[in-house]
């Protein structure tokens, strides 16, 4: 990766925590990413956080930001309109494509659009009159009840009868004012990191997702346990799925117009992968995912965040 033409006087404000429910993650995130970054050579790098009084007053004494937020407020391109009208260049995507990646309605359309398969399913708006057995006639018996703008699974429930749904339902609005209710899909769960400008663009190993036996789904009790318990890479999955998994990635990425960075989560089926979501700000936790990935692909931590900041330095150029 060519990092060496950065300046690495830079000043780089690492911007994590805000007011979402994944504050916590994303300070832990926010601490690697400002590590990765001193490590990478650059000499002025602190944390910052948007939900602090004086923010505005401290964003403009650095010459980039580091996107390292989670959930509301960061990934839904909130802080990405604060940063466009300052004038201060940022990592990863611009405020249309996180707010369509964040909202797992609009992301599935534009899925559909591409050609992506998407599971089966219903969005509720608060008061919609919409009753269960309308509900169980699009998704089946079993689903999933989310919030359809979060991340982290929070708000979200395994539904294995339709008596649970009222129950579900009502907890998913409790994180967002739009609550999508999908078909369980039966399968191997995957999650495919993308990362890289527009010329350079590669998925990075597949991850398998191997829950432990007393949860039903990769939740949020399982999300951050140590990754050697529950991250398998390469996934247990055929050459064919795996290779459409990346290609799906990738078409996933560029079809929501994300920039240099991207996670993509499936359910392999016994037709193949069907996407559930894309994360616009992959988790940088000791736990996470993406790191994970990267190291995978013989990828150092410090070099992609390095790279990051160079892609939205040329970003800035191209504008």
């Amino acid at each position: 990766m060519q990092t060496q033409a950065i300046d690495k006087n830079l000043r780089i404000a690492v911007l994590a925590g805000g007011s979402s429910s994944e504050r916590e993650v994303s300070l832990k995130s926010g601490e690697n990413a400002r590590d990765a970054l001193r490590a990478a050579g650059f000499k002025k790098v602190d944390l910052l956080d948007p939900a602090d009084k004086m923010f505005i007053d401290s964003i403009r004494t650095y010459d980039l930001a580091f996107l390292a937020m989670h959930g509301a407020g960061g990934e839904d391109g909130e802080i990405q309109h604060v940063l466009d009208y300052l004038g201060i260049p940022y990592t990863a995507s611009d405020a249309f494509s996180s707010a369509c990646g964040a909202d797992k309605d609009v992301s599935k359309l534009i899925y559909a659009n591409a050609g992506i398969p998407i599971a089966k399913g219903v969005t509720l708006k608060k008061d919609d009159p919409i009753t269960v057995e309308d509900i169980v006639a699009v998704v089946g018996e079993e689903s999933f009840v989310k919030p359809a703008v979060n991340g982290s699974s929070y708000g979200i429930s395994l539904v294995k009868n339709p008596s649970e749904l009222p129950c579900a339902i009502e907890k998913a609005f409790k994180y967002s004012d739009k609550v999508l209710i999908e078909q369980r899909l039966v399968g191997t769960e995957i999650t495919v990191g993308v990362f890289g400008d527009s010329e350079t663009l590669k998925p990075l190993p597949v991850v398998e997702i191997c829950c432990p036996e007393q949860s039903d789904f990769y939740d949020l009790a399982v999300k951050y346990v140590d990754p050697t318990d529950i991250h398998r890479i390469p996934a247990r999955i055929s050459k064919e799925d795996y290779e459409q998994a990346q290609d799906l990635a990738c078409r996933a990425h560029e079809a929501l117009g994300c920039f240099g960075i991207s996670r993509s989560d499936f359910i392999v089926t016994s037709s193949g992968p069907v996407i559930l979501e894309t994360n616009t700000i992959p988790g940088m936790t000791d736990a996470s995912l993406f790191p994970d990935e990267l190291r995978h692909a013989n990828i150092e931590f410090s070099d992609a965040c390095a790279s990051l900041v160079e892609m939205a330095l040329a970003r800035v150029g191209r504008r």
